[in-house]
């Protein structure tokens, strides 16, 4: 009912997930954390004063907020709490975010829902920086510390 896919969209996170590479930015050294229902990982993008952000994602498609069932959506929270807490270990910032976002009037751009975690330090301005394609090598250093830190 309120979806905006288009009906030939290629799902950049159901790729990720299916092992495909090629064509979608994340990676899967970006993953640091999977079970059977959701999978949390490094983002593609940064923000300038934020990177190492992740995202949360359940491993089924489901478009956004209206379509998530309500036990999945309490295990991408608990995950979202898990991710929150290794921050604070591994990159020892003063707090942090979460953002979710649905239908492209709420900002979202990728149509398979993804709930966000940002790591969060005085003054970052993380609301009015830009985002940028941060490269795999980048992420990796961030991966490694939350996957120890998890």
């Amino acid at each position: 009912m309120y979806n905006h896919a288009p009906a030939d969209y290629a799902c950049p996170f159901c790729q990720l997930l299916c092992g495909k590479e090629d064509t979608v930015y994340s990676r899967q050294s970006d993953i640091v954390y999977q079970n059977e229902a959701v999978t949390a990982l490094i983002s593609s993008h940064f923000w300038t004063n934020n990177h190492g952000n992740v995202i949360i994602i359940p491993n089924r498609h489901y478009e956004n907020i209206y379509d998530l069932p309500d036990e999945l959506g309490g295990q991408v929270f608990a995950t979202a709490r898990r991710v929150a807490i290794a921050m604070k270990k591994a990159y020892a910032c003063k707090g942090t975010s979460t953002r979710q976002h649905n239908e492209p009037a709420g900002n979202q751009d990728v149509f398979h829902f993804h709930f966000h975690v940002f790591p969060r330090y005085s003054g970052d301005q993380l609301y009015t920086s830009q985002r940028f394609l941060a490269q795999p090598a980048e992420r990796a250093q961030y991966a490694k510390k939350l996957r120890e830190a998890l």
